[in-house]
């Protein structure tokens, strides 16, 4: 597998521990400032997401993708 499409699926991986540690820890938090850190993890976790599979897609798309 090439090195790019490795990176990408990498990417989509990291991504999902972000959003399991977000959740996580978003049940266990003790005030609002917490609540702050999870909930910028998650969002910035699905926007990754989005783009790399953007990206996935792009590459799948031209044959690229293996």
């Amino acid at each position: 597998m090439k090195a790019c499409n490795q990176n990408i699926r990498k990417t989509l991986k990291l991504v999902e521990k972000m959003i399991e540690l977000a959740n996580s820890g978003d049940e266990d938090r003790d005030d609002v400032g917490c609540g702050i850190l999870y909930g910028i993890l998650r969002d910035s976790a699905y926007r990754i997401k989005k783009i790399a599979e953007e990206e996935k897609n792009t590459h799948m798309e031209k044959g690229k993708w293996d």
